[in-house]
């Protein structure tokens, strides 16, 4: 397996990441949303400060690529601007706050989440900077499958619970100290060690023989998952996939021009509000059964310098070729950026060719190794589950 340098942190606004395209700039929307006028000056932005690509994260942020050092400054003024900054650069670390995006008006969601952000200015710290929080307390579970470390839910029977990721059961709470329990729980794990725990993971914590305290344990099974919604018209805007989850300047531009507001997801797809066709637009994902939309591919060479192959390219190729109902990743290295759990067929990327992995991760042990693009290509059912 090839060598990789695990960052163990995430970019973000004040704090970007190199990348081989430039910096990557993580631009975190307050409560999971922005609106039409903060949609329209991120297609500027990216345009003017970037290099006119946008990110759409498993994390439910957006990202501005190809930031050049120079031209960092004015993109945080301009951030600032259009109010999708904070102040403080440890209070937007800080503020990884995933927002389930299929709530309703007069929904516990949105003041859940907005009570959850202006409490994290304050703390907790020495949290490690991939700990995040989900609010996934609206009738259905939806953000199961989502990264986060402290999730916000409902049990079996309709009431809250904050539970801790990884934990079978979660704590009964009510309204008016769901976010106190929350917060509890994000310092015991730091008290309990948690930050040298499977790179600050809760659920690694737990796992390596962590206990949680009776007062945060508790003893309530969250309500059943639900499935990720597919691309098509809700009572609540238009559901659209995103391509990878990077689009283009101009198609946000596009999507500002024609929506109310836009809310994130951690499927790389956007909730246009208000929006009662699906759109006809470059870039956009608008049919349930597109199979791009069962491909996983991270940004890939040359956009990643890690990355030992165009992933993306390969993807969008292979996809067509999938078995029904299989799902597969391809990622550049074997770090999994863009899917970390196991899927039915997983492709990395080595100095030597691409490793094969059936029902699994980018480091469980592959079944081929060394395929060549070539190879691949032309013989497409090697990788798409039928032999």
């Amino acid at each position: 397996m090839s060598a990789v340098a695990i960052k163990g942190w995430c970019p973000g606004a004040w704090h970007p990441m190199l990348s081989g395209d430039g910096f990557v700039v993580r631009v975190r929307p307050y409560g999971g949303r922005i609106d039409a006028e903060q949609a329209a000056g991120l297609a500027d932005l990216a345009e003017r400060y970037g290099n006119g690509l946008i990110d759409l994260t498993n994390r439910g942020n957006l990202q501005i690529r190809g930031v050049s050092e120079d031209r960092h400054p004015p993109l945080i003024d301009a951030l600032a601007q259009l109010r999708l900054l904070d102040a403080d650069p440890d209070v937007e670390a800080r503020r990884n706050v995933m927002v389930a995006p299929l709530w309703t008006k007069g929904d516990e969601i949105i003041s859940v989440a907005g009570e959850l952000e202006c409490e994290l200015a304050d703390g907790p710290v020495g949290l490690p900077a991939k700990f995040g929080f989900a609010v996934d307390c609206g009738s259905e579970r939806r953000l199961s499958a989502a990264s986060a470390d402290v999730r916000i839910e409902r049990d079996v029977g309709g009431q809250l619970i904050v539970r801790a990721d990884g934990a079978e059961y979660g704590r009964s709470v009510t309204r008016a100290d769901v976010i106190t329990i929350a917060l509890d729980l994000a310092r015991w794990f730091v008290t309990s060690g948690g930050v040298n725990h499977g790179r600050g993971r809760m659920a690694a914590h737990l796992a390596a023989g962590a206990k949680l305290p009776e007062t945060l344990g508790g003893h309530m099974l969250p309500a059943r998952k639900q499935s990720v919604p597919q691309p098509g018209l809700t009572l609540l805007g238009a559901l659209i996939g995103v391509a990878f989850g990077q689009m283009t300047h101009s198609t946000l531009q596009w999507l500002a021009e024609h929506a109310s507001g836009l809310r994130m997801t951690p499927w790389r797809m956007l909730l246009a509000e208000g929006m009662n066709e699906m759109p006809a637009c470059d870039g956009l994902i608008t049919r349930a059964d597109d199979p791009l939309l069962r491909v996983v591919a991270c940004s890939g060479a040359p956009r990643c310098p890690q990355a030992h192959a165009d992933t993306r390219a390969l993807a969008a190729v292979l996809a067509p070729h999938l078995a029904p109902g299989t799902r597969l990743h391809v990622s550049g290295c074997a770090k999994g950026c863009a899917q970390s759990g196991s899927v039915p067929l997983t492709l990395v990327a080595t100095a030597e060719g691409f490793d094969l992995i059936r029902d699994g991760a980018t480091r469980d042990k592959p079944v081929r190794r060394g395929l060549s693009v070539a190879g691949i290509l032309a013989d497409p059912a090697v990788v798409s589950g039928a032999c």
